[in-house]
């Protein structure tokens, strides 16, 4: 046998043992797009912000359903801190003649009887004291939403007709806040001022002047309170 017809033996007999490239850049290329199609196959679920979803944050009940807060529209007004709570018992009302106000007003026993809040000198804030008394008309008004009152503030006769004017609005003022912040609707209060105009005492003497720095709580039909209150 010549040596160029042995030639094609050697050649083949050499690729079978030389090294395989080929098959190697395959697997890689397999690993390769193996990869991919996972990477791909994550991004197919989009995420909140992808998706452009809002995302909502509510309390569940055991069953998974949405936890609604109980109404309670008839719920009582809470006191200010500091001071006691509103009776959950109702003010009952006699059945007064039409233009009549019921008794319970002018009961000696009842803290309803009393209508008149007393400042300090120069002053609009509401004592202590009177906070009882303005919550018990309070609840009668939540009870009794067809009433109304009118919040007459008072001053002493020192200062100007203009200066006291405005001192009796901040007075009046400060009763009706004082019983709004306990519930009662601004359609059933009106505050007013009449200054120095309608003293409960005369003289010029402290012990006047300290009766006459005052706000009334006056009801329908009332245009200034009776003796006494």
């Amino acid at each position: 046998m010549t040596e160029s017809s042995m030639q094609p033996l050697a050649d083949a007999s050499t690729a079978l043992h030389a090294p395989r490239p080929a098959r190697g850049l395959y697997r890689h290329a397999s690993v390769g797009l193996l990869c991919l199609a996972v990477l791909a196959g994550c991004s197919t679920t989009p995420t909140p912000e992808q998706s452009g979803a809002q995302v909502e944050s509510r309390p569940i009940g055991e069953q998974g359903t949405q936890v609604a807060k109980p109404a309670t529209p008839d719920a009582l007004p809470k006191a200010p801190v500091g001071q006691p709570p509103i009776s959950s018992a109702p003010i009952a009302t006699d059945q007064a003649s039409a233009g009549q106000l019921p008794a319970i007003l002018s009961d000696p026993k009842s803290l309803l009887s009393r209508r008149s809040v007393f400042f300090e000198y120069d002053s609009n804030a509401v004592r202590d004291e009177f906070r009882p008394m303005i919550q018990a008309h309070a609840r009668f008004l939540l009870d009794n939403p067809k009433l109304r009152v009118t919040i007459q503030g008072n001053t002493d006769e020192r200062g100007s007709r203009e200066y006291n004017l405005a001192l009796g609005q901040r007075r009046a003022d400060a009763v009706r806040q004082a019983m709004a912040v306990l519930g009662v609707t601004e359609r059933q209060m009106e505050p007013v001022s009449l200054g120095e105009e309608r003293p409960r005492a005369s003289g010029s003497t402290e012990a006047a002047y300290a009766e006459n720095r005052r706000a009334d709580i006056l009801y329908d039909g009332e245009d200034k309170l009776p003796v006494g209150k």
